[in-house]
């Protein structure tokens, strides 16, 4: 236990330790989490009146949020199955920092709940009255909090068992390994299903939207770790094989292949039936009686995804800035796909025919961005940790001033070599 604690504090302190881009850095996420903790504390003395939601249009950007990172989340699983599946030990390291991006998106997911609840105080009412297992919310509720404390113990014990210097044991991890892929898959398929269930909400009763969830999960999660990737071996003296990132590419082509083929599908049943039930996906794609908020989103969603596609089936591709560029595009359009193009439609109109329009408030905006910014805080901080224990220069039998003077020149060495 003495043992353990030290290793905690030791990586509490190197949190701390960094070079002048890493202050500047955590420095601007921190106004950042700042700000948005000044949006909410107003959100909470004037309610969610402060945000652009109303009685019409009762969930918005954070509900949007909170779907997109659930799918981000989820595509951890996209590398743990080439490796305990597949048996690709060039990529086994690599499988922590996906897990430890799950552990950042799913603590920014609940974050977002919870701002959405008027009254967050009230929470334990939710709790008394826990309808399991007919309510969809309370099967979300379990398979969150254990996906959290799954991708906590698999990155936890690996990254303590590399600070000890001893091989960590198969049947303290290898079991949760593939616990967590199924439990990957379960958690959007779940948030899927709280969507598709509501009967009074026709632009969600598909039996597309998990499989769409998915197929977008797959493809979004995965370029953001291309991208992190790519900062880690810019930055850092972390060694990332070629293969991780065309591993990732070929994922993220066939994924975004798939989901754009799903959404196609969705609008050509919408369109071409034109029930009175395709009002939703009328408002989103060509707008509703003169009302085009959501319009110029979806057809920019749908360029960036259509362009990244194209990028990511060209050998050019194989190229790491074509690479990246492809991932921030296919990342935002997906983001503004899933999260506006999916929530607000399906309350415009209401059940009366109302046609009210929703626009995110700048109070909105600001909690918003204050979630994000603590959530890559976070993934920053465990990473900065793990990298430096992985790389052996952090050990339970290693001065720990000496640790910290061999990272940072490490730093510095990559940043005139990359």
């Amino acid at each position: 236990m003495r043992t353990y604690l030290t290793f905690l504090f030791r990586c509490f302190r190197l949190s701390f330790v960094g070079d002048a881009r890493y202050y500047a850095w955590m420095f601007l996420l921190t106004v950042f989490v700042l700000l948005g903790i000044n949006a909410y504390c107003k959100q909470l003395v004037y309610g969610l009146a402060t945000t652009g939601m109303t009685d019409q249009v009762s969930w918005g950007f954070y509900i949007a949020n909170f779907t997109f990172l659930v799918g981000m989340a989820a595509a951890a699983v996209m590398l743990v199955i080439p490796v305990y599946i597949y048996k690709n030990r060039e990529l086994h390291d690599l499988v922590i920092f996906g897990e430890l991006f799950a552990v950042a998106a799913i603590i920014m997911a609940m974050l977002f709940v919870t701002v959405d609840l008027g009254r967050p105080d009230r929470f334990q009412h939710l709790m008394m009255r826990f309808n399991f297992p007919v309510s969809m919310l309370t099967w979300d509720v379990l398979v969150l909090n254990g996906y959290l404390l799954l991708n906590l113990h698999i990155c936890g014990y690996l990254v303590y068992c590399a600070y000890r210097r001893r091989q960590p044991s198969k049947i303290f991890y290898i079991p949760f390994v593939f616990v967590a892929i199924v439990w990957a898959i379960s958690i959007h398929t779940v948030t899927a299903f709280l969507y598709s269930g509501l009967g009074g909400r026709p632009f969600w009763n598909s039996a597309v939207v998990a499989p769409r969830f998915l197929a977008s999960a797959f493809a979004a999660g995965p370029a953001f770790l291309i991208l992190s990737l790519s900062v880690l071996a810019k930055f850092t003296t972390y060694r990332v094989p070629e293969k991780a990132f065309l591993t990732l590419r070929n994922i993220v082509t066939i994924a975004l292949a798939i989901n754009m083929f799903l959404l196609g599908s969705e609008a050509f049943t919408e369109f071409y039936t034109d029930s009175a039930h395709g009002a939703s996906a009328k408002y989103l794609f060509l707008g509703l009686h003169g009302r085009t908020a959501l319009v110029p989103w979806i057809w920019t969603a749908i360029a960036l995804n259509l362009v990244a596609m194209v990028l990511l089936f060209m050998p050019l591709s194989r190229k790491l800035p074509v690479l990246q560029t492809a991932s921030v595009m296919l990342i935002v359009g997906i983001w503004i796909e899933k999260g506006m193009g999916m929530i607000v439609p399906a309350f415009i109109p209401t059940p009366l025919g109302e046609i009210v329009e929703y626009l995110p408030t700048m109070n909105e905006t600001l909690v918003t961005l204050g979630i994000w910014a603590g959530g890559i805080l976070i993934y920053t901080i465990l990473v900065r940790v793990t990298v430096p224990v992985l790389t052996g220069r952090l050990t339970e039998d290693q001065d720990f001033e000496a640790a910290t003077t061999a990272s940072s020149a490490a730093a510095e060495h990559a940043e005139v070599h990359p």
